[in-house]
This record gives structure tokens, C-alpha cells and sequence, in this order.
């Protein structure tokens, strides 16, 4: 069940088989460990802000974005890794009061700020609530568009996360993923290896755009088959900095 209405007021190249990952079952949570290692860095995250909201809104970032993902009134979206909420706020307003969203993030200090604004704004449409490094913790079958917008490479998980994902979608469900093109602990994916990800767990690209509002690209995907099982999920890796390839 969708949570409650009531907000709470709280071609690049990468040598990815150079890299140390996170190997160490001691180092992982212990609820990734049936899932594959991701064979890439991740970026540190650092600030809940990816830029001020006046440069983001002088670019028409958040408009662009929600008119490619056909945002209307009356839809369920979750805005994961949600920070100050800029996305929260601006789709919050897209999908009326007929819609909802929820905005989810790992930083309680972060929820509890947005849950300020939240009040603050009067966003009746909008919930918070706190996820883990390695599980949104989204609600089955309950969002048209899941957005992860200038985070996913912070994910140090990201099978165990997006497996766990998946079953929130409805069917006919897209997730959005706005990155930059340049190297994982650079804060940014390379779209070969996020498609390569995604792929893993059974999502197929829909859409790529890239846009200079987007201060990088737009990739949109849809589940497709059945879910496998975290045992059968081959990890990625991009040989030759051309294309990821499934292992």
C-alpha cells in the first residue's frame, strides 16, 4: 500500500577490471550478499544538491525532463535519492493533486529538511520516507515513474538495489535515470555500462536523449521477462571502453 497522504515532517573509457571494488562479503551489507559485486567505483557522495535550484530552473532542467518522461496529472512517481527536493516539489506540482509522489533518500537529515519544505510549501501530494544503500524500499506495483536523477552512480549496490526496484513499478511503468557521461567515481556513469546494469535485472532502454538542459543525458527504461534470481545476475564490465558486456 502507497504510504500516507500525510508527509512526514522530518563513448568514455573505463578500465573497469583496474578497479577495487568492494569485495569483502565483511564490507558489504549483508543483505547484497546473494547479489553480485558491481565491478565499478562509486562516487562519495558528498552534498544532497547537484547544483542551486535558480541554475537548474534557468536551464529548464526539471520541465525538460518531466516532458520526456510524459508526466501528466494524476500519476504516481518516486523520486529516489530525493535531497533538497527539487524534483519532489516540481513533480509534486506536474501531477496535481489527483497524483502523488513519493521522495525517497539514505540521508534522514536530507528527508527531514524536505519534510520542512514539504509542510512548508503545502504539498499535500508528497511522502518521505528513508531508504537503505541497497533497497529503495518502494511499495509493490505503485508508480507509473520511478526517477533517479543525478544519483545512480552512488549506488554501491546497484543489483541488489534496482531487483528490489523493480517490483514497484506498474505495469506500464518506466524508471528514469539522469546521469552525466563520465567515469563512476567521477560522479557520473558511462550510458554503456548503466545500460548494462539495468539490462542485468531485466529492464530494457526505451529512450536516450542527450540535452544540455540535463547538464547530461536522459535514459528511460521499462521491465521487461521475469525478474532473475540475484544468483543468476551477471555482474558487467566495459572492455574497451566501447560497450558493456554481460559475464
Amino acid at each position: 500500500m502507497f504510504p500516507s497522504r500525510r508527509p512526514f515532517p522530518v563513448v568514455l573509457l573505463l578500465a573497469l577490471c583496474a578497479c577495487q571494488p568492494k569485495t569483502a562479503d565483511g564490507r558489504r551489507p549483508e543483505t547484497s550478499r546473494d547479489f553480485p559485486v558491481a565491478d565499478r567505483p562509486v562516487s562519495r557522495s558528498t552534498d544532497t544538491a547537484f547544483s542551486s535550484e535558480v541554475q537548474r530552473d534557468s536551464k529548464n532542467e526539471a520541465r525538460v525532463v518531466m516532458d520526456l518522461a510524459a508526466i501528466r496529472p494524476g500519476m504516481t512517481v518516486a523520486d529516489i535519492g530525493a535531497g533538497e527536493g527539487y524534483y519532489t516539489v516540481r513533480l509534486a506540482q506536474r501531477v496535481g493533486a489527483k497524483g502523488r509522489v513519493l521522495a525517497e533518500d539514505i540521508n534522514a537529515a536530507a528527508n527531514e529538511r524536505l519534510g520542512n519544505r514539504v509542510l512548508r510549501e503545502g504539498l499535500e501530494n508528497v511522502s518521505i520516507k528513508l531508504g537503505t544503500e541497497d533497497d529503495p524500499s518502494l511499495p509493490p506495483n505503485s508508480f507509473d515513474r520511478i526517477f533517479m536523477v543525478h544519483m545512480y552512480h552512488e549506488v554501491i549496490e546497484p543489483y541488489a538495489f534496482l531487483w528490489r526496484l523493480r517490483p514497484a513499478l506498474r505495469p506500464g511503468g518506466r524508471v528514469i535515470v539522469v546521469d552525466v557521461d563520465r567515469p563512476t567515481d567521477a560522479h557520473g556513469i558511462p550510458p554503456a555500462l548503466l545500460f548494462c546494469e539495468l539490462n542485468a535485472v531485466g529492464f530494457r532502454l526505451t529512450e536516450f536523449v542527450r540535452k544540455p538542459e540535463l547538464q547530461g543525458y536522459y535514459a528511460q527504461f521499462e521491465a521487461v521477462g521475469a525478474r532473475p534470481a540475484p544468483g543468476d545476475i551477471a555482474p558487467c564490465r566495459v572492455l574497451g571502453g566501447a560497450k558493456a558486456d554481460l559475464h
